[in-house]
């Protein structure tokens, strides 16, 4: 009987000691952030994909397509071309590829990256109902963010043209008429940029 009576006091015990922790909480402020209509403020050092980072003092992407962030990714998810248009000093990037569904987010690219031509994007909510959709084309990505924001194109006018590579030939990577296509905004055939 003993046994019984001392059952029954805590049980009431620990059920008024849950009941006050859960006063206590309800008369709190609500740390619920009522997603999609807010967003939580993102870590400086949070892992998103990656994304080319712009030159502030000429407006086009500071990646020269040297290549190094493709050949350190273990991934084997980057694909980098570019070519040298007449006058310039270095390769412009022209294509820019991260398959994202083979990304491991471990940062060698940008590690490798003497430039700082590329870092961690904030970018979480990314969704899709297809593989393709992961497939990012990240130089057209920042060209349409620049556009956007009232920018003008990264790839120079038809009429000036890629400069012809050392020792003749074609073009590496999508060709003359990729450019002329991206540059005249008609699209692309994905075999056409393709590169391995």
């Amino acid at each position: 009987m003993i046994k019984l009576i001392r059952e029954i006091v805590g049980g009431l015990y620990s059920l008024l000691v849950g009941m006050r922790i859960t006063i206590g909480q309800f008369f709190k402020p609500t740390v619920t952030v009522h997603y999609p209509h807010e967003a939580l403020k993102m870590p400086p050092r949070f892992r998103g994909h990656i994304e080319l980072v712009l030159d502030p003092e000429t407006g086009k992407p500071r990646c020269y397509a040297c290549k190094v962030c493709e050949k350190s990714c273990p991934s084997d998810c980057i694909t980098v071309d570019g070519v040298k248009f007449e006058g310039a000093k270095r390769k412009s990037v022209t294509i820019y590829k991260l398959d994202f569904t083979r990304c491991s987010l471990c940062g060698s690219c940008v590690e490798a990256c003497r430039d700082g031509a590329i870092r961690f994007s904030h970018d979480y909510n990314m969704a899709g109902l297809s593989k393709e959709e992961f497939v990012i084309d990240l130089f057209k990505k920042l060209e349409d963010e620049t556009r956007a924001a009232g920018g003008m194109p990264f790839l120079p006018p038809v009429a000036a043209g890629p400069a012809e590579p050392a020792g003749g030939g074609a073009l590496p990577g999508a060709g003359g008429a990729a450019q002329r296509s991206r540059a005249e905004g008609a699209a692309v055939e994905p075999n056409q940029t393709e590169v391995k």
